[in-house]
């Protein structure tokens, strides 16, 4: 079932569909967290605490990142070569890492992105003819 490793470092493997371990690679749905942290590196390198910022900011505070989940996150998309850390600083005794977009990375926001997009075309043109039947059961 199971034919070769995913090539992005991790423990995965791919079968006829993709890499059961990070789908979004071989072109399914990337969690919106995941899509947000990247979204939010597609500008200057940030470290940790700019990340959580701009990932609420970009979600118009509907997604809040835990550090817990953050750090996590970060850690898994710096082994499948979508980030890099691009420096790191000292700040009062306490490295403090900067992450950046990698090209791999930008290539996964801008597939997942054009996905979603093409998804939110499909609706509006679907609601565009649509009108409501009140007092209809669903079928």
């Amino acid at each position: 079932m199971f034919d070769r490793p995913c090539g992005v470092g991790c423990c995965g493997w791919l079968d006829l569909f993709g890499c059961i371990d990070h789908l979004y690679i071989a072109g399914v749905t990337m969690r919106e967290p995941t899509f947000l942290t990247l979204a939010a590196l597609a500008g200057p390198p940030l470290h940790g605490y700019g990340v959580m910022r701009q990932v609420a900011v970009l979600s118009e505070g509907r997604v809040k990142l835990s550090a817990g989940t953050l750090y996590a996150a970060l850690d898994r998309l710096t082994a499948e070569g979508l980030i890099a850390i691009d420096r790191e600083e000292a700040v009062d005794g306490r490295v403090r890492r900067y992450y950046r977009l990698t090209d791999q990375g930008g290539a996964a926001l801008r597939q997942e992105a054009a996905r979603l997009r093409s998804n939110a075309e499909v609706a509006v043109t679907r609601l565009a003819g649509w009108t409501s039947r009140p007092g209809l059961l669903p079928s």
